[in-house]
């Protein structure tokens, strides 16, 4: 996942903001606890995440794919005043722990967190989101755009996590062309020829799609 010198990302992590002290809580409490640690954004990512949303200032943001609950406690640290978090993930047993982070973030009013199937749940919601954050099964990433972009404001921004796929997506990088990966190069594929937004695949982390509608 990590395609930068070691030394080069360490300087970068130095000379980033610091994370807060719950979101370290939270960093350490799923390294320690939870299977799966590196699903977790962490600190640079989730440093970026906040300061994209103090840059869009949004007052509705959806996210599909909460985990731990990382990136939404960052992303929600940009949210308008009168801003709305809409958080969705498909495993329970992870509730009560994400839930407890977001009350003691004192996020509850504006952080909703609903545990289901996204592709039942999209439809369900009203339009009008600023940003949307996709980080759930990449098997589904096409599908999920599909949901939210008519509900997605004119010039709002879809960001779209993993689509460097630990570097699966040059075939010299990969031993076979599983499913997952076939899902991830076909996404990006569609969002680079979607004329309805401006894209940048920005190669952070596990590599980071961003796409504005136009």
């Amino acid at each position: 996942m990590e395609f930068l010198p070691e030394d080069i990302q360490a300087y970068s992590d130095a000379h980033t903001e610091d994370e807060p002290e719950l979101l370290s809580r939270l960093n350490r409490e799923t390294h320690v606890n939870i299977m799966r640690p590196r699903m977790l954004s962490g600190h640079f990512q989730g440093r970026l995440l906040s300061f994209i949303t103090h840059l869009i200032n949004p007052k509705k943001v959806l996210e599909v794919g909460t985990y731990t609950g990382y990136s939404a406690l960052s992303i929600a640290e940009g949210l308008a005043e009168d801003g709305k978090l809409v958080t969705i993930d498909k495993n329970e047993e992870l509730e009560s722990m994400v839930q407890q982070y977001i009350d003691e973030a004192g996020l509850s009013e504006k952080v909703e967190y609903r545990v289901g199937d996204a592709r039942e749940i999209i439809p369900e919601l009203d339009g009008g989101f600023d940003l949307v954050f996709l980080d759930a099964d990449k098997e589904s990433y096409a599908t999920y755009y599909d949901l939210v972009f008519e509900k997605l404001n004119p010039g709002g921004v879809i960001l779209a996590d993993n689509v460097l796929w630990s570097g699966k997506v040059i075939p010299e990088r990969r031993k076979k062309l599983d499913r997952d990966t076939e899902a991830i190069l076909a996404f990006n594929d569609m969002v680079k020829n979607d004329d309805r937004v401006q894209c940048v695949l920005l190669p952070v982390r596990d590599g980071i799609m961003m796409a504005r509608k136009k």
